[in-house]
This record gives structure tokens, C-alpha cells and sequence, in this order.
């Protein structure tokens, strides 16, 4: 195909995604009873093992593929918007493909976080054909070090693969903090993601509760620079971070177990990857009445957090409902006392 043939495909499809990603956020306004985001965990083995990452493990088995479409067909009946599919590694799962297409068949947005490290010129043309609307690649460094082995350096000819092939949205998210020993890195990955036509974001790495941790004076200074380049979207509302960067908590309502859902490879419904323990019910369980209860809760871990999707969710509700404060059961990850109201 010429370069204005693949130029015109790709524009059309952005235009169908971000009619898609409207229609989303008008459905997001007109009723709190239906989750917006769910992130479902179909392969928990990575075969990396970044010295951050507390979302993996070398040996666990893919979930079977009629699991999960068991799993995408009830995220569907309670109308979710949007799957992400993480782990571990989800390019290790051998039926990805079909997974992604039963998202989209329920006419859900399908997005993926990766590491790239699988990726070739031929699946990536499977995950066109899947239907993949998003895909996000963490890039930590500029060359790999002990922290972390996602560095541009090994990435790049991925990177020239997905500008070249991928009728899907690419997002490079670069890091600083958590350890990452050059936060000048974030500003040459950012640059080149920019170069090879995808979006750029930066993320502030949390510990290992998912908690913030202020920044040094050289990891602001990279991460003010790196907001500077970010192009506007509702993927892109990341103010929270800015208090982060400074060490500040965020007064918000964290809509976790209602607006966005963690399904783990065992298929419990949890906050959020750094909350595992609670609520932990069922997914083929987990009703609007469910909903509706964790909607109403508010976290005590939440001034704090600094996971991303989970802010960027709640955003779309952050001036409806107040969340009161009454104890509630402790999350068994971080042994913090959540709150509710009864």
C-alpha cells in the first residue's frame, strides 16, 4: 500500500476510535452504574523482572481462552466501556488475538500495556486484524541496567516496526523516580516516540504499595519537560501527577471496584494491581449492587496513589457524590485500613 493509502487507512480508523472514546464519556455522564475501564489480567508470567514491577511472576500458565471470554462477556453485560489487558506479559498468552476480537466484538475498546519485546512485523499486523485500538509500550532507560531491562536501546527497531505496521494508537510512556537512575532518559525516549509519529506521556513510578515517592530536583525539572510535550486527550488528564511530583497528596474520590475494575488471572474483582485483597469477589459474582457499594467507598490509600488509570477514570465523576468516611475491612496487600459508607 502507498504511504498515502496507509496514511488515510490509519486516519480513518483514529476517527472511528475517537467517536468511539465520546460516546464512552457521554455514557460515563449519563449514569455512574456501569464500570468505565476494566483492566483484566490474562497471563501473570513476564519474561522480563524489572526490580519495580510487583505484577508478574516466572511461572504461571496462561488463563484459557473460554475463561476468558466468560470473563469479557460479563465485563460486557455490566457495560464496560474499555478493556486494557496487562500482566505479566500479555504477548505471551498464545490466544491474545482472540481475546482482544471477543472486546471488540462486544463493541469494547481494546487497549494493551506491553512490553514490546515480542513484537514483530507479523503480530503486529495480527493485532490489526484483532481490532487493538490502544497500545502502550513503558520505556525506562536509555540503555538497560539492573532496575530495568525496557530500554530504548533494545526497543527502538520495536518502535520502527509498530510506525510502520501498527494501524493501532501507540503510546510510549516514559518514567522517572522508583529507582530509574538517569531521569534525563525520559526526555530522549519522549523525543523519539514523537519522531516516529506515536504520543508521548511520562509516569512518576510508584513503591511498592503504589504510593507516591517525591521526586528529586533533576527528576522534576525532566518530568515538567515531559508534560510540556504531551498532546492534549482525556488519556492525557494527569494533574494529579503534578502534586506528586512534589510530594503533595491528591484530595480526590477514587472510584476503584465501581468505575474501573481489577481482574486478576484468578478472576476476582480487586481496587486496583497495588490493592490486591479487596473487594477479591468474583467477577461472574460482581453486580450493580457491587457497583453502586464501591462507588460510594472511599480509600484511605487514595491520597497517596499514583496509579494512573485509576485517577484518570474517577476524573469523569470527581464532582458527583460524596464518599463518607466509616471503617470497612482492610485491604490484605497493603494492610491499610479502606473506609466506606454503610
Amino acid at each position: 500500500m502507498s504511504a498515502a493509502g496507509k496514511h488515510l487507512r490509519r486516519g480513518w480508523k483514529a476517527l472511528g476510535r475517537r467517536l468511539r472514546e465520546v460516546r464512552m464519556i457521554a455514557r460515563g455522564l449519563a449514569s455512574t452504574d456501569h464500570p468505565i475501564l476494566a483492566h483484566v489480567i490474562p497471563m501473570r508470567r513476564c519474561n522480563l523482572s524489572c526490580a519495580y514491577c510487583n505484577e508478574y511472576d516466572d511461572h504461571s500458565k496462561p488463563v484459557p481462552v473460554d475463561v476468558m471470554y466468560q470473563r469479557l462477556d460479563r465485563l460486557a453485560g455490566l457495560g464496560t466501556n474499555i478493556i486494557t489487558i496487562s500482566g505479566g506479559e500479555p504477548l505471551l498468552h498464545p490466544d491474545l488475538d482472540l481475546i482482544i476480537a471477543r472486546a471488540r466484538k462486544h463493541g469494547m475498546i481494546a487497549g494493551m500495556i506491553t512490553n514490546g519485546y515480542l513484537l514483530t512485523a507479523e503480530r503486529i499486523q495480527r493485532l490489526n486484524q484483532a481490532g487493538l485500538d490502544h497500545l502502550q509500550i513503558s520505556i525506562d532507560n536509555v540503555m538497560p541496567d539492573d532496575i530495568s531491562k525496557k530500554s530504548l536501546k533494545v526497543l527502538d527497531r520495536k518502535l520502527q516496526l509498530l510506525a510502520e505496521h501498527a494501524d493501532f494508537h501507540v503510546n510510549i510512556n516514559s518514567v522517572v523516580g522508583g529507582g530509574i537512575r538517569h531521569p534525563q532518559d525520559a526526555l530522549v525516549i519522549g523525543k523519539r516516540a514523537l519522531e516516529l509519529g506515536f504520543t508521548s506521556t511520562v509516569g512518576i513510578i510508584h513503591d511498592g504499595d503504589g504510593q507516591l515517592q517525591p521526586l528529586r530536583d533533576e527528576e522534576r525539572e525532566v518530568y515538567a519537560a515531559m508534560r510540556s510535550m504531551e498532546k492534549a486527550s482525556y488519556a492525557r488528564i494527569n494533574y494529579f501527577q503534578d502534586n506528586i511530583a512534589h510530594g503533595k497528596e491528591n484530595q480526590w474520590r477514587c472510584r476503584s471496584g465501581s468505575r474501573y475494575l481489577y481482574i486478576c488471572e484468578d478472576g476476582l474483582v480487586h481496587y486496583c494491581s497495588q490493592q490486591r485483597g479487596y473487594p477479591a469477589k468474583p467477577l461472574a459474582d460482581y453486580a450493580v449492587e457491587d457497583i453502586r457499594r464501591e462507588y460510594r467507598t472511599a480509600k484511605s490509600c487514595a491520597p497517596r496513589c499514583t496509579v494512573a488509570c485509576v485517577h484518570q477514570i474517577s476524573y469523569i465523576d470527581f464532582w458527583r457524590g460524596k464518599q463518607d468516611l466509616t471503617p470497612s475491612p482492610v485491604s490484605e496487600q497493603s494492610g491499610e485500613r479502606l473506609v466506606q459508607i454503610q
